[in-house]
Protein backbone atom coordinates (compact mmCIF):
# COMPACT_ATOMS: atom_id res chain seq x y z
CA UNK A 1 0.00 0.00 0.00
CA UNK A 2 1.34 3.26 -1.12
CA UNK A 3 1.65 6.17 2.14
CA UNK A 4 0.52 9.44 0.38
CA UNK A 5 2.90 11.87 1.45
CA UNK A 6 1.88 14.54 3.88
CA UNK A 7 1.03 18.42 2.44
CA UNK A 8 2.18 21.60 4.48
CA UNK A 9 -0.31 24.02 5.96
CA UNK A 10 1.50 27.03 6.81
CA UNK A 11 0.56 28.72 10.30
CA UNK A 12 -0.75 32.50 9.32
CA UNK A 13 -1.28 35.45 11.38
CA UNK A 14 -5.11 36.08 11.61
CA UNK A 15 -6.90 39.03 10.20
CA UNK A 16 -10.28 40.14 9.47
CA UNK A 17 -9.26 39.80 5.44
CA UNK A 18 -8.19 36.48 5.71
CA UNK A 19 -10.46 35.01 7.83
CA UNK A 20 -13.73 36.26 5.76
CA UNK A 21 -14.34 33.66 3.87
CA UNK A 22 -14.91 31.40 7.09
CA UNK A 23 -15.99 33.91 9.39
CA UNK A 24 -15.50 36.83 11.50
CA UNK A 25 -12.27 38.22 13.70
CA UNK A 26 -13.32 39.06 16.74
CA UNK A 27 -11.32 41.63 19.00
CA UNK A 28 -11.11 44.27 16.62
CA UNK A 29 -10.54 48.16 18.42
CA UNK A 30 -13.87 50.33 19.35
CA UNK A 31 -14.08 52.58 16.22
CA UNK A 32 -14.08 56.29 17.97
CA UNK A 33 -16.62 57.27 14.81
CA UNK A 34 -19.24 54.55 16.16
CA UNK A 35 -19.15 55.16 19.82
CA UNK A 36 -19.52 59.30 19.05
CA UNK A 37 -22.93 57.82 16.57
CA UNK A 38 -26.57 58.40 18.68
CA UNK A 39 -27.43 55.44 16.91
CA UNK A 40 -24.44 52.84 17.36
CA UNK A 41 -23.76 49.99 19.92
CA UNK A 42 -20.40 51.29 21.25
CA UNK A 43 -19.95 53.71 24.72
CA UNK A 44 -15.99 54.49 25.12
CA UNK A 45 -15.65 56.65 28.40
CA UNK A 46 -12.00 56.41 30.60
CA UNK A 47 -13.58 54.17 32.83
CA UNK A 48 -14.50 51.64 30.25
CA UNK A 49 -15.25 50.51 26.46
CA UNK A 50 -17.49 48.50 25.36
CA UNK A 51 -18.94 47.81 21.24
CA UNK A 52 -21.31 45.29 19.50
CA UNK A 53 -18.43 43.08 18.16
CA UNK A 54 -20.84 40.46 16.28
CA UNK A 55 -24.49 39.31 16.39
CA UNK A 56 -24.08 35.18 17.12
CA UNK A 57 -26.78 33.21 15.07
CA UNK A 58 -27.50 29.87 16.62
CA UNK A 59 -29.68 29.36 13.49
CA UNK A 60 -33.60 28.80 13.88
CA UNK A 61 -34.67 27.88 16.90
CA UNK A 62 -31.58 26.86 18.67
CA UNK A 63 -30.38 28.41 22.05
CA UNK A 64 -26.58 29.88 22.41
CA UNK A 65 -24.48 27.32 24.52
CA UNK A 66 -21.31 28.77 26.28
CA UNK A 67 -18.54 25.84 26.95
CA UNK A 68 -15.43 26.07 28.58
CA UNK A 69 -12.99 24.49 26.47
CA UNK A 70 -9.57 22.96 26.76
CA UNK A 71 -7.57 22.43 24.02
CA UNK A 72 -4.56 20.29 24.56
CA UNK A 73 -3.58 18.92 20.98
CA UNK A 74 -0.05 20.07 20.54
CA UNK A 75 -0.22 17.20 17.26
CA UNK A 76 0.97 18.72 13.99
CA UNK A 77 -0.83 16.75 11.83
CA UNK A 78 -4.41 17.24 11.10
CA UNK A 79 -6.12 14.07 9.62
CA UNK A 80 -9.70 14.87 10.37
CA UNK A 81 -12.04 18.11 10.59
CA UNK A 82 -15.54 18.74 11.62
CA UNK A 83 -18.30 20.88 10.76
CA UNK A 84 -21.52 22.70 12.61
CA UNK A 85 -23.89 22.70 10.08
CA UNK A 86 -26.73 24.68 11.82
CA UNK A 87 -25.09 27.12 14.20
CA UNK A 88 -22.14 29.61 13.72
CA UNK A 89 -19.78 28.82 16.14
CA UNK A 90 -17.06 30.87 18.47
CA UNK A 91 -13.53 30.28 20.26
CA UNK A 92 -11.78 33.23 22.10
CA UNK A 93 -8.90 31.80 23.69
CA UNK A 94 -8.01 32.79 27.31
CA UNK A 95 -5.32 31.60 28.44
CA UNK A 96 -3.03 30.65 25.46
CA UNK A 97 -2.91 30.78 21.70
CA UNK A 98 -4.47 28.24 19.69
CA UNK A 99 -4.07 27.52 16.35
CA UNK A 100 -7.33 27.04 14.33
CA UNK A 101 -7.51 25.42 10.87
CA UNK A 102 -10.29 25.93 8.57
CA UNK A 103 -11.72 24.67 5.24
CA UNK A 104 -14.43 25.59 3.24
CA UNK A 105 -17.36 22.98 2.18
CA UNK A 106 -16.53 21.57 -1.18
CA UNK A 107 -19.72 21.11 -3.92
CA UNK A 108 -20.41 17.93 -2.31
CA UNK A 109 -20.18 19.78 1.46
CA UNK A 110 -16.47 17.51 1.96
CA UNK A 111 -13.50 19.20 3.66
CA UNK A 112 -11.82 21.19 0.27
CA UNK A 113 -8.59 21.34 1.85
CA UNK A 114 -7.43 23.66 -1.09
CA UNK A 115 -9.14 25.87 1.04
CA UNK A 116 -7.57 25.08 4.02
CA UNK A 117 -6.08 28.37 6.18
CA UNK A 118 -4.64 28.03 9.91
CA UNK A 119 -4.06 31.02 11.96
CA UNK A 120 -2.82 31.94 15.22
CA UNK A 121 -5.64 33.35 16.99
CA UNK A 122 -4.03 35.19 20.32
CA UNK A 123 -5.44 35.32 24.15
CA UNK A 124 -7.40 38.84 23.75
CA UNK A 125 -9.13 37.64 20.09
CA UNK A 126 -11.38 35.41 18.79
CA UNK A 127 -12.94 34.19 15.65
CA UNK A 128 -16.74 33.26 14.95
CA UNK A 129 -17.05 30.03 12.24
CA UNK A 130 -19.87 30.36 9.39
CA UNK A 131 -21.73 27.80 9.59
CA UNK A 132 -20.72 24.69 7.41
CA UNK A 133 -17.41 25.69 7.94
CA UNK A 134 -14.75 22.49 8.48
CA UNK A 135 -12.72 22.61 11.73
CA UNK A 136 -10.26 21.87 14.01
CA UNK A 137 -7.96 23.51 16.72
CA UNK A 138 -4.37 22.64 17.93
CA UNK A 139 -2.16 24.33 20.42
CA UNK A 140 1.03 25.78 20.18
CA UNK A 141 2.63 24.80 23.76
CA UNK A 142 0.50 22.60 26.44
CA UNK A 143 -2.86 23.45 26.83
CA UNK A 144 -5.18 26.74 26.04
CA UNK A 145 -8.27 27.18 28.11
CA UNK A 146 -11.24 29.00 25.65
CA UNK A 147 -14.64 30.68 25.55
CA UNK A 148 -16.88 29.01 22.84
CA UNK A 149 -20.50 30.03 22.07
CA UNK A 150 -22.31 27.55 20.20
CA UNK A 151 -25.68 26.03 19.82
CA UNK A 152 -27.19 23.83 22.82
CA UNK A 153 -28.56 21.24 20.56
CA UNK A 154 -25.21 20.69 18.27
CA UNK A 155 -23.05 20.44 21.81
CA UNK A 156 -25.51 17.54 22.89
CA UNK A 157 -25.80 16.41 19.47
CA UNK A 158 -21.93 16.44 19.40
CA UNK A 159 -21.15 15.20 22.96
CA UNK A 160 -23.58 11.99 22.85
CA UNK A 161 -22.03 10.87 19.62
CA UNK A 162 -18.70 11.13 20.99
CA UNK A 163 -19.23 8.94 24.39
CA UNK A 164 -22.11 6.86 22.36
CA UNK A 165 -21.28 6.42 19.19
CA UNK A 166 -24.28 7.11 18.05
CA UNK A 167 -24.43 9.37 14.56
CA UNK A 168 -24.49 12.75 15.15
CA UNK A 169 -27.19 14.95 12.78
CA UNK A 170 -25.88 18.46 14.08
CA UNK A 171 -21.81 18.00 13.24
CA UNK A 172 -19.62 15.96 10.80
CA UNK A 173 -16.66 14.75 10.88
CA UNK A 174 -14.26 14.09 7.81
CA UNK A 175 -11.20 12.30 7.35
CA UNK A 176 -9.21 14.47 5.78
CA UNK A 177 -5.49 13.86 3.61
CA UNK A 178 -3.06 14.18 6.13
CA UNK A 179 -1.85 18.10 6.39
CA UNK A 180 1.09 18.92 8.73
CA UNK A 181 1.20 22.22 10.17
CA UNK A 182 4.93 24.61 9.09
CA UNK A 183 5.98 27.68 11.27
CA UNK A 184 7.68 30.02 9.53
CA UNK A 185 11.06 30.23 10.84
CA UNK A 186 11.96 32.78 13.71
CA UNK A 187 13.81 35.79 11.99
Amino acid sequence: MTTLPEKPLPVETVSAAALAPFGWLLGKAVSTADAAADTALAFTSPATDFWHEHGFDTGPGGETDILWVVYRSTDRTITECEKHSLTQQAVIPLTGAIIQILALPAADGAPDMTSARAFVIPVGTGICMRPGIWHTTRVPVESADCLMLSRRSTTADLVRHLNTGTPAQETQISAIPAHVLSFPKPK
